[in-house]
């Protein structure tokens, strides 16, 4: 059923349906059902007695809209905490910093130039041939670091990983205590580009030692068509859009449960309006000022183009078991 319900939704032949689609955005409610097959999706409430420092970009606690589908246990979704300047931060890191190394991209020696590779935000607006542009900007699908993910072998590697940037590791691990994982260490993150027209095949997350820790995902720019289903295809999955600012997390049973994006579609509008300058507390957690120039119209506006037709992703894992330092310590030597 999984296969099915992929292929309906992917399908560009007919008009696209979403009627069966949860959006979150539909209620306000404490608790009420939004969509077919007795999907039922709670409103929850995380603004709890856990005192943190709020990070900048994010909007005050009391503002937040969380859910869990009670079919899924495990999953919970949070509806765009961030603030507009925070939104822009995140975009940027994902497209000007991310993809440079030592990270790692999947752009092909046989198709691009080291220089495109190496710094591919740079290349990609010094570009003048439309062609090119194009070329360059949909080549680009995914950026890896901290543990670098081997999309062949499916194994993390000890001697395969470079530094997990400390704004987003922050970032993970605020959410992390809110939700009462304190424990949890961002140690390996996926950031996949889609433009308008892709989309990701049903899969599990199943490569971490530690798949009981939960997975983080945060999504940026248009919206997706995201299915999660259970432990086998034959289960049917429901369907949700997650939208700009979403933050999705994975943890319990909807952990290693399949999921899959079928599809992008075209609903966040864009803008290159100035914002207004803001104090940066807690500098110490992030670019501040990468954080002061995305309130700017020319500085932002090139980020602001590239997510009119596309989404980006950044999904965050702990590799190690709670007790392990490193991938080694748990071998038999």
């Amino acid at each position: 059923m999984f296969k099915a319900v992929f292929k309906k939704y992917k399908a560009k032949s007919t008009s696209l349906d979403l009627s069966h689609v949860i959006n979150f955005d539909e209620t306000d409610n404490t608790q009420t059902s939004l969509a077919p097959n007795d999907n039922t999706v709670q409103r929850l409430d995380i603004c709890n007695e856990t005192e943190l420092e709020l990070l900048p970009g994010l909007k005050s606690r009391s503002a937040w809209k969380a859910y869990a589908l009670k079919t899924h246990p495990g999953l919970l979704v949070i509806r765009n905490p961030f603030t507009e300047r925070g939104l822009r931060y995140w975009i940027a890191r994902c497209l000007r910093d991310y993809p440079r190394p030592p990270n790692i991209v999947n752009l092909n020696a046989r198709l691009f130039d080291n220089i495109v590779r190496e710094d591919w935000w740079k290349e990609l607006n010094l570009c003048s041939d439309s062609r090119e542009i194009e070329r360059i900007k949909e080549g680009m699908r995914w950026t890896t670091f901290g543990y670098h993910h081997n999309w062949d072998t499916k194994i993390y590697d000890e001697h395969s990983k470079s530094p997990f940037p400390k704004d987003l590791s922050s970032l993970c691990r605020f959410f992390a205590n809110i939700l009462g994982f304190q424990d949890y260490r961002p140690e390996a993150a996926i950031v996949n580009y889609y433009p308008i027209g892709s989309s990701l095949s049903g899969h599990t997350d199943h490569s971490e030692p530690n798949r009981s820790a939960p997975l983080f995902s945060f999504s940026f720019g248009q919206t997706a068509i995201f299915l999660i289903g259970g432990t086998t295809l034959e289960e049917t999955p429901s369907a949700i859009l997650l939208q700009s600012g979403d933050v999705l997390i994975m943890s319990e049973e909807s952990r290693l449960s399949y999921h899959a994006v079928p599809r992008i579609i075209q609903t966040h509008n864009t803008s290159t309006a100035p914002l207004p300058k803001e104090p940066v507390l807690g500098s110490n957690l992030l670019d501040s000022d990468l954080f002061q120039r995305v309130g700017d119209s020319n500085f932002w506006e090139p980020f602001d183009n590239y997510i009119k037709d596309s989404r980006i992703n950044i999904n965050v894992r702990q590799v190690l078991s709670p007790s392990d330092l490193t991938l080694c310590s748990n071998k038999v030597l």
